[in-house]
């Protein structure tokens, strides 16, 4: 049986399964509406991240609000979590095994909030979802289709604020995938297609 997100939480609060335990200020879980047809994957916590306990309010938190207003929704409109939830020191890459260690987290928030889109942010998220070893660079802006959601990759933020800032071609790419992502929601929704026992016939 799937644990509540607040099981999940309350689990992943004492969290001692990889090295990352040891340098946290605490474990950073996932934020945001538990309903949220959209749900974003970052990489992992950063310094603010780290102390604040939630993901995405320094600098690459800002442009991912900012992103979000441009398509008519507020950061209490989506579910926001990370691959690892502990940070990694240096803010260096997560390691396999510490990404092993936090999946069943991230499926866990996965099955509660049961969203629609799936936006993977960066390389690591869109590794993990797709499950495939692949560049962001090379599936960004495309549309995947993973249990019977919408996953679509793009840059994490923070890799747009380090390659140029909001003037550079990977802030115009990420705010095509924006537009995607907004088209995406506002397609509607079908219904599955009924038996002919569901409808009486046998």
């Amino acid at each position: 049986m799937t644990m509540t997100l607040q099981e999940l939480g309350a689990e992943a609060s004492g969290c001692t399964r990889c090295r990352l335990a040891k340098g946290r200020t605490q474990v950073v879980f996932g934020v945001g509406n538990p309903h949220a047809g959209l749900m974003f994957i970052g990489e992992g916590p950063g310094y603010y991240e780290d102390k604040q306990g939630e993901p995405f309010v320094g600098a690459a938190g800002q442009l991912l609000n900012k992103l979000l207003g441009e398509i008519n929704l507020r950061r209490d409109d989506v579910y926001i979590c990370n691959v690892v939830m502990c940070r990694p020191p240096g803010n260096r890459d997560p390691m396999p095994d510490e990404i092993e260690s936090c999946r069943p987290y991230l499926l866990g928030q996965r099955e509660n909030i049961r969203p629609r889109v799936i936006v993977t942010l960066g390389d690591f998220a869109t590794r993990v979802i797709l499950d495939r070893q692949i560049s962001i660079s090379r599936v960004r802006g495309g549309r995947f289709t993973i249990d019977g959601r919408t996953v679509i990759p793009t840059f994490h933020p923070a890799a747009v604020l380090h390659g140029g800032g909001e003037a550079g071609a990977q802030m115009t790419a990420l705010r095509s995938d924006f537009r995607l992502i907004r088209d995406v929601l506002d397609e509607p929704v079908l219904e599955p297609a009924m038996s002919e026992e569901q409808l009486g016939l046998f």
